[in-house]
């Protein structure tokens, strides 16, 4: 059963992030070459401003006649290309008109699918809100092309999984595949120093997604496995996650490939290869402050920051135990290129590389201010290290806390221009589902070092015999640092130590081994990854979108049986007797929290429930008997108490201001007004709480 129409969803589709914008743009021209324009790939409209994206090429000639019917349905969309290899076409979505609707949203998907939202935070309702937009956006566009009768819709990662949930309840003639790159409870557990592999089976999923307050993120992870037409992962190491973490094994693996496309052809590449070690070497003097030998050997480590889990702590001690023994004959400059919290570029280093400025004497690692430098992971790692940048030492660090994508203003050189320029690089991860960036260093010839645990490291122990030194696989457990560290070292001062043939040895088999993860043939498993979903998606497939055929007419929008809900309106709310309807407003303002008289009128009203409802007035005139408010409507002393009281409050609330005092604004978030108002913690709230009284 053949991809008639190809549907990519990912947060990372003309935004990068991380290593999944590899995954679908080194993958795109290949899909091209099968489906043409019938592949569409979807993506964040999150570029805001006078900014453009770099990365975006609109298009409002793209399915116009679509677009007016989306508009009418609320959806917001920018159609036009990726600027990469083939062009494809690309649908952005604006998601934030669902920012107020979340609530509505997250509910529907709780009664569906019992999806856990109540404890997400932004960072787990932004790309949910995402995915389900993308959701309506497919349902929306193949209700409108009835030409096209098998529609595959894949979705990457958690963040996205919302969509699959969405297709399968509103538009189930779409098929959908669900792929995650690594799962967020591997992450939690190997990001926070636990031993992940040999322990895993020994973790409960439930309580460690509590423990780590990712109960949403894992919950959308699990149910999209679940309910996809197929599930897939990029790694056998991976696999291993989902089986347990997931409670579903995954249907098949996807390997991650690359594409040849992104590496310039032989005639440009030595060229681009010298430009880059130019330049590379250019701002490595303008942070140390000296001249570099000419020979010095370039080094690269680049991706997330994740300390642990990409093995950066592991690299920076290696480097140290380099530094430490003191044999290679040759400079090793380190390059970490991890974006970090920055506040843009420096502007004394810009102005030493404009030829402006004076020789640094200031920070000798960064390329960009940080933030919270005093408390960055790498720099206390390197300075643990003695790894100081001065002159005399043979190893030096480079710390680049920023996204190279061409307008980061000091190197101002995308990361695929830059990388061709470094000799070797290193990647000693803890954990690393896949791994592209090794695989990148190989495709352009540069040697590397990767480990056991990452999908790709395993991969080539798998399919390629004797790397030579293209590429050196350490193993790693999850307790032998120290073994890793040195064999690292020991690889790095003999690659530092070859002469130019054997470089060019190295050079050769890197290439060599990057033949065997080329999209030319891992493309594949994606496409039976999609004859799987067809097949389990046939019998639902067509009857909605069909019925909906029959019915809609030309300017008419029409929605399909399956998603017009029934509501009835039913109005519930609380009422007081007029006699007694001040004690709506002494309920409604926190006066009464601090004033012992108005809680004494609360608890005459009805004791026992006083104490039901932990001293709570709005509660009580919500939960109390309507028959006894009649009571204490005919209650003439409750009716003198309730007009002194009120008497009170309003001159409480009326009088005038006092023009000598200021006015004062004291922010906290903690004030103990009483133990019904959880908005506080310790006895600060309790000594905040007695100057707003007094201050009352």
């Amino acid at each position: 059963m053949k991809v008639e129409f190809l549907f990519e969803t990912s947060w990372e589709v003309c935004n990068k992030v991380g290593g999944i914008h590899t995954v679908i743009s080194t993958k795109a021209l290949k899909i091209i070459n099968e489906l043409g324009d019938n592949y569409i790939l979807i993506g964040p409209d999150v570029w805001r401003e006078e900014i453009t994206n770099p990365e975006f090429i609109p298009d409002e000639k793209l399915f116009v006649e679509w677009k007016g019917r989306a508009v009418c349905e609320g959806l917001r969309v920018k159609t036009g290309r990726w600027n990469i290899a083939g062009r494809p076409i690309v649908i952005l979505i604006d998601f934030t008109p669902y920012f107020g609707q979340q609530n509505e949203i997250f509910a529907g998907f709780w009664e569906s699918y019992k999806l856990d939202s109540i404890t997400g935070q932004w960072d787990y309702m932004e790309p949910a809100l995402f995915g389900y937009a993308a959701g309506k956006l497919i349902e929306s566009f193949t209700s409108y092309y009835h030409e096209y009768h098998t529609f595959m819709a894949q979705f990457h990662e958690w963040m996205t999984g919302s969509g699959i949930l969405y297709l399968k309840k509103f538009a189930p003639w779409i098929a959908t595949s669900f792929t995650t790159h690594a799962t967020v409870l591997g992450r939690c557990i190997a990001g926070n120093n636990r031993p992940l592999y040999d322990k895993m089976e020994e973790y409960n999923p439930t309580q460690i997604a509590r423990e780590f307050n990712v109960i949403a993120k894992q919950s959308l992870e699990k149910i999209s496995a679940a309910e996809a037409d197929v599930f897939t992962t990029v790694s056998e190491i991976t696999s291993r996650e989902c089986s347990h973490f997931l409670g579903k094994n995954v249907d098949l693996v996807t390997p991650n490939g690359f594409e040849d496309s992104f590496v310039p052809a032989n005639e440009l590449f030595a060229e681009r290869r010298a430009n880059a070690r130019e330049k590379l070497i250019s701002v490595a003097e303008a942070v140390l402050g000296y001249e570099l030998s000419e020979d010095c050997v370039l080094v690269v480590n680049s991706g997330r920051y994740e300390f642990r889990n990409k093995g950066v702590d592991i690299f920076i001690d290696s480097l140290g135990g380099l530094q430490k023994e003191d044999k290679i004959k040759k400079e090793c400059v380190a390059f970490f290129l991890i974006p970090a919290y920055n506040k843009g570029p420096r502007q004394d280093i810009v102005d030493i590389l404009n030829g402006n400025g004076l020789r640094n004497a200031g920070d000798r690692y960064l390329t960009h201010n940080l933030h919270y430098p005093l408390t960055d992971p790498i720099l206390l790692k390197s300075a643990a290290n003695n790894l100081n940048n001065d002159q005399n030492s043979k190893v030096k660090i480079i710390f680049v806390p920023s996204y190279l994508n061409g307008n980061d203003g000091i190197f101002n050189i995308p990361y695929f221009d830059l990388l061709i320029g470094f000799d070797l690089s290193v990647f000693p991860s803890y954990y690393e589902p896949w791994g592209y960036t090794p695989l990148e260093s190989l495709m352009f010839s540069i040697p590397t070092v990767t480990t056991s645990l990452s999908g790709f490291g395993l991969w080539v122990k798998n399919y390629f015999e004797n790397p030579g030194n293209g590429i050196s696989v350490i193993e790693r457990t999850d307790d032998n640092g120290a073994k890793v560290i040195t064999d690292i070292r020991n690889f790095m001062s003999m690659f530092i130590g070859l002469n130019d043939t054997e470089i060019k040895e190295a050079r050769e088999k890197a290439h060599d081994v990057s033949r065997i993860a080329m999209w030319d043939s891992l493309v594949d498993y994606y496409f039976k990854a999609y004859e799987k979903a067809l097949i389990h998606s046939s019998e639902r497939r067509d009857e909605p979108r069909e019925f909906a055929k029959f019915v809609e007419a030309p300017g008419l929008i029409v929605r399909k049986p399956h998603q017009i809900p029934v509501w009835k309106d039913i109005y519930v709310q609380s009422d007081v007797p007029e006699k007694l309807s001040n004690l709506k407003d002494l309920a409604n303002n926190l006066w009464w929290s601090w004033n012992f008289e108005v809680e004494s009128l609360f608890n005459s009203m009805d004791p026992s429930l006083w104490e039901q409802v932990h001293h709570n007035p709005k509660l009580l005139l919500e939960k109390i008997d309507y028959k006894r408010l009649l009571v204490l409507e005919d209650d003439d002393n409750f009716v003198a108490d309730l007009k002194k009281i009120y008497a009170l409050f309003r001159s409480h609330i009326v009088r005038p201001d006092n023009s000598v005092l200021h006015f004062i604004a004291y922010y906290s978030l903690e004030f103990d007004l009483q133990p019904i108002l959880n908005i506080y913690s310790g006895v600060f709230g309790i000594l905040l709480c007695d100057y707003l009284i007094e201050a009352s």
